[in-house]
């Protein structure tokens, strides 16, 4: 890898992680505003968890393979910033949806532009940072998950409380539009004297043969499954279950979201290089551990009879649930070779999002759904902690794949 200037690699990841955070800040608001965009649109559990799953998933994951490719061949950093002006763009269009079909073609292009988002950056990352202090790098990154989170709570609370729901999704929508020229501007790709990537038939030979590239993948799809659904729903089970308003439910599960979910996320890229300097299976360990703790938490968390119990409970749920990002990306990343890392990525992104982001929003709102002539209005919260049970099998097949990762890791795919 060339080496660049000391400080530009802090920059460049500094710059991916603000592109990041208005990633899921876009996509966390839209949980937050649940109850009121329900009651204006008149949209039922199954309806809203398609809006925030299935719709946002279909095109997300199907879309970041190509987008990947594309990055390899042409420039990462020019494909991060064009797909961060399109999904901006899509999610100022929310603002404007009057019916359940509008807001479904809205959350569509929403995904069209965040699949381009992710497995550049991932790459890029990697290009500037050497294998031993990758998975810091990457935890820094997916620190824009719960500071997306976090910030999507908030911020969709307030303004939708001083103004409307819909002024939230314009406010927001323009941010990102702005931002995608000065990243463009200021982050470049890592010039190397690599050959150009391979066909992307032969990226997808490769993996065919990495039994832990599909095992880890699948394992991270199960827990998203999970984690997806919480992320869209736990706000409505704040309202409907502690009975909680709007912006009470915002600082409650912003707190949780801010603490534990940066703490987690880091921890997990620490502890995976740390460790994974003489093991590379601990880059799995780590997240079987997490998840299989994760469990009661987050059960005995949404159970608890008082906030003052839940909020540690539900903080250890946050932080261990998301645990995996820095560790499996990683894993990924030195699983193939340089010129296929965005390709490779898209791939193991798709399989996340379409079972993870595509069925467990959803799954959750239909669940819930079915459950509320018996339980009323604890349905969801129901459906929440049943669902918990994907991370049990996220983690079997994570330590499944611990073997094969330690065969196929190679300290460094630079070249």
């Amino acid at each position: 890898m060339t080496a660049a200037r000391p400080l530009r690699p802090r920059l460049v990841l500094g710059l991916l992680l603000v592109g990041y955070i208005l990633n899921f800040l876009d996509r966390q608001m839209l949980g937050i505003l649940a109850e009121p965009i329900k009651a204006d649109l008149k949209l039922s559990d199954a309806q809203f968890g398609a809006i925030g799953g299935l719709a946002f998933a279909l095109l997300y994951a199907v879309l970041g393979i190509p987008l990947g490719y594309l990055a390899d061949r042409t420039s990462r950093s020019g494909v991060i910033a064009a797909s961060l002006a399109v999904w901006s763009g899509f999610t100022a269009l929310c603002g404007a949806a009057g019916s359940f079909a509008q807001l479904f073609a809205c959350r569509l292009g929403v995904g069209i532009g965040e699949a381009g988002g992710v497995a550049p950056a991932a790459a890029l990352i990697a290009d500037y940072f050497p294998p031993e202090r990758r998975a810091r790098a990457m935890a820094v990154y997916y620190l824009g998950v719960p500071l997306g989170l976090a910030g999507g709570t908030f911020m969709g609370a307030f303004i939708a409380h001083a103004i409307n729901w819909r002024a939230a999704f314009w406010i927001m929508g323009l941010a990102g539009v702005l931002f995608a020229p000065i990243l463009w501007l200021v982050v470049r790709d890592v010039p190397t004297s690599r050959p150009a990537p391979p066909p992307i038939s032969q990226v997808f030979a490769m993996l065919r043969q990495k039994t832990a590239f599909w095992l880890l993948a699948f394992a991270s799809a199960a827990s998203s499954l999970c984690g997806y659904g919480l992320a869209l729903w736990a706000p409505s089970v704040m309202m409907r279950s502690f009975h909680l308003d709007l912006l009470t439910t915002a600082m409650f599960l912003g707190s949780l979201l801010l603490i534990g979910g940066c703490s987690g996320v880091f921890a997990g890229g620490w502890l995976a290089d740390r460790l994974g300097r003489a093991d590379p299976g601990w880059y799995a360990k780590l997240p079987a551990i997490a998840w299989l703790i994760s469990i009661p938490a987050w059960g005995f968390g949404l159970f608890a009879p008082s906030l003052w119990i839940a909020w540690p409970l539900l903080l250890v749920g946050n932080a261990l649930n998301i645990l995996w990002l820095g560790p499996l990306l990683t894993a990924v990343q030195s699983l193939v070779p340089a010129t296929m890392r965005s390709t490779a990525t898209g791939c193991f992104l798709m399989i996340n999002s379409l079972i993870g982001l595509g069925v467990g929003p959803l799954l959750m709102g239909r669940i819930s759904d079915a459950l509320k002539a018996t339980y009323g209005v604890d349905s969801l919260r129901d459906a929440a902690v049943g669902c918990t049970a994907f991370y049990l099998l996220a983690a079997g097949l994570v330590l499944l794949g611990m073997r094969s990762l330690r065969r196929c890791w190679t300290a460094d795919h630079t070249v």
